[in-house]
């Protein structure tokens, strides 16, 4: 039987892969200069790169959860319609909102009782978190139900590998990522950070750099370090915080390096960029361990 997928606009996937797959997404909200902004809204593109200009200019810009009226009104609506939903949450490592939303669903499964309600704490992060609601979507496509989907991304979603880097640790040390003192001096030193996100979904700086390209290079250096194979046969996700370039090099060193052809490419979103900045660059692919 067909079901719902629905996930958070922090999921940072294309409109194109919404679209094509029926997604629903909850959007996260984010606020600029006091100014309420929705993450995501289905057929409004957000100017992505004014809102890195902004940053760059050194905007207030804050964060919150996704409306919860608005949350229930989406997933209520799906179950009063007669289906199943499958929801695949945002790291609770990172943020309070699959939290929430398991809560509302929790009140919803009471009220639908005939219907399967079922929820996945992906402890990933932006495209991270994307990839396994594209294996979802994929499986569900190939006509697997709600509950092996649900069984497959709780056994793998430990092996969904993030591998960030940031041009700017200032942004870090204001999400609270970093100390003031590392980030004066790693932007002295033109030091930049290697981090992923844990297995129990904290983002966490793992090495230091010094220089941008090298640090694009490390995190496709620990690609091959762990990635699964055939890595040619995996699809690859690639995100940026306004910088293109840097990610279209990744994505080259991946298909040089190991063969890949099925790679996407898509921006950062206000709610994750708000907290690491202008220049992050991150890369997702299925490894040994994250």
């Amino acid at each position: 039987m067909a079901f719902a997928i629905v996930t958070d606009s922090s999921s940072n996937l294309t409109e194109e892969v919404i679209d094509q797959f029926d997604l629903h997404i909850l959007p996260l909200t984010f606020m600029v200069d006091g100014e309420e902004h929705h993450s995501y809204l289905k057929g409004h593109k957000t100017d992505l790169k004014q809102f890195y200009t902004m940053m760059r200019e050194g905007k207030v810009i804050t964060t919150s959860l996704p409306n919860l009226k608005d949350s229930r009104e989406l997933l209520e609506g799906l179950l009063a319609s007669g289906e199943d939903v499958l929801y695949i949450g945002f790291s609770s490592g990172l943020s309070g909102t699959y939290q929430a939303i398991d809560l509302l669903l929790a009140e919803l499964a009471d009220a639908y009782p005939d219907r399967t309600v079922l929820s996945v704490d992906t402890l990933a992060a932006s495209l991270g978190e994307g990839l396994l609601v594209w294996y979802a979507a994929k499986m569900r496509e190939e006509g697997k139900g709600i509950q092996e989907v649900c069984d497959w991304l709780e056994a793998n979603k430990l092996h969904l590998a993030h591998w960030f880097t940031v041009d700017d640790l200032m942004f870090l040390f204001r999400g609270g990522r970093v100390s003031r003192t590392s980030a004066w001096a790693g932007t002295l030193l033109n030091i930049k950070p290697v981090m992923h996100v844990d297995d129990e979904g904290h983002l966490i700086p793992l090495e230091k750099v010094r220089g941008r390209k090298k640090s694009l290079k490390a995190l496709v250096d620990h690609m091959e370090q762990t990635a699964t194979a055939p890595v040619a046969d995996q699809t690859v996700f690639i995100t940026h915080g306004d910088c293109i370039e840097d990610a279209e090099y990744v994505a080259d060193l991946v298909r040089e390096r190991f063969g890949v052809t099925d790679i996407l490419i898509n921006y950062v979103d206000p709610v994750i960029g708000a907290h690491s900045g202008p220049g992050t660059m991150a890369l997702f692919f299925l490894a040994s361990e994250r």
